[in-house]
């Protein structure tokens, strides 16, 4: 099974899957011109892995895309970007919120009945998060529902339901002295590997509805006017 995992909530980032694990990688750290990015990159990383630049020769199976949470912009060109390099490849896309994956990777370290709460900068001084457990070794349970906002909520929501915090990157400045007092776990850098876990659970599961590749924006773009609902 070879794969092609894409990721734009922050960083714009391509892998190349293969049986599960990644072996070609390709990345711009700047958070703007994610769609400019993503050609050049998907060609950078088919070349590392030593696959032909025609997707259709490359014997690509599937396409891995992260759905978010994340700022309108940014997501959209990973979204859209994923359908169409499915459509020219001739196989599904299926997407995966990257919330579910920092979950998953901060669980592979902890005990398997931990309850994790996964971050995500947000911006505007917010953060996205959301509470997980394990779905057997594999994927993870969303509790409730994401949510975006002040640290703040996230604190209070940890003391009726305690948990740790997992992070998908340096916690953001903007919350760092609050969220030091709370109860911390891994911080995690998000692997492509732990996405096509996800995916292959789902899949064998009959749950190919969790795979959708709708955003997840949470809240209105910047931007007024924008539609949020669908691409």
């Amino acid at each position: 099974m070879r794969e092609i995992a894409l990721d734009t909530q922050a960083a714009t980032t391509v892998a190349i899957v293969d049986n599960g694990s990644v072996i070609a990688r390709a990345r711009n750290d700047s958070g703007r011109h994610h769609a400019e990015s993503i050609t050049p990159l998907v060609r950078e990383a088919l070349a590392a892995a030593g696959l032909p630049a025609q997707l259709a020769q490359a014997g690509i199976d599937r396409i891995l895309v992260g759905t978010g949470p994340a700022p309108f912009t940014g997501l959209r060109a990973g979204l859209v970007s994923a359908r169409v390099l499915a459509a020219v490849a001739g196989v599904p896309a299926y997407g995966v919120s990257a919330l579910d994956v920092i979950a998953r990777q901060g669980l592979d370290l902890l005990a398997p009945d931990v309850r994790v709460y996964a971050i995500a900068d947000a911006r505007r001084r917010e953060l996205y998060w959301g509470s997980f457990v394990a779905a057997g070794p594999d994927d993870v349970a969303l509790e409730g529902r994401l949510e975006v906002g002040d640290v703040s909520a996230l604190l209070g929501a940890m003391r009726g339901a305690p948990g740790l915090v997992v992070a998908g990157a340096p916690i953001p400045a903007h919350s760092a002295d609050a969220l030091a007092r709370a109860d911390l776990g891994p911080q995690v850098s998000l692997d492509p590997a732990v996405m096509s876990r996800i995916v292959a659970t789902r899949l064998s599961r009959g749950e190919e509805d969790r795979l959708r590749t709708d955003p997840l924006y949470l809240r209105r773009p910047d931007i007024q006017g924008q539609p949020t609902a669908r691409l």
